[in-house]
């Protein structure tokens, strides 16, 4: 069935670039969505990016946006988040998380609420700090 792994979290300092991998099994990214969120510690989940597997088209937090960037790779059913210029408040768990069976939208909110997605992968943690 659906399983998401995420991978590519570590260590970085201020300023520093790293590049999250979710691998997608049980679907194939062609009209679902894709969404990265995050959990800092003491805070609420809150969504990253996301990005709608038929045409390629991404939303962004605005904390993220001109620094983030949401590709997908079809054909090895994955979606990549290219974190660039990265701050310490950047710093959390990221999971991933799947919309299936269900509109496409990702506009008007939707691509970033927790609710509306249905599977998300163990989350791979991010650190930035010096």
């Amino acid at each position: 069935q659906v399983q998401l792994v995420e991978s590519g979290g570590g260590l970085v300092q201020p300023g520093g670039s790293l590049r999250l991998s979710c691998a997608a099994s049980g679907f194939t990214l062609n009209y679902y969505v894709i969404g990265w969120f995050r959990q800092a510690p003491g805070k609420e989940r809150e969504g990253v990016s996301c990005i709608r597997s038929r045409d390629g088209r991404a939303n962004y937090v605005d904390s993220v946006k001109g620094r983030f960037t949401i590709s997908r790779d079809n054909a090895k059913n994955t979606v990549y988040l290219q974190m660039n210029s990265l701050k310490p408040e950047d710093t959390a768990v990221y999971y991933c998380a799947a919309v299936v069976g269900k509109p496409d939208s990702i506009d008007y909110g939707l691509g970033f609420m927790s609710h509306r997605y249905d599977y998300w992968g163990q989350g791979t943690q991010v650190t930035v700090s010096s």
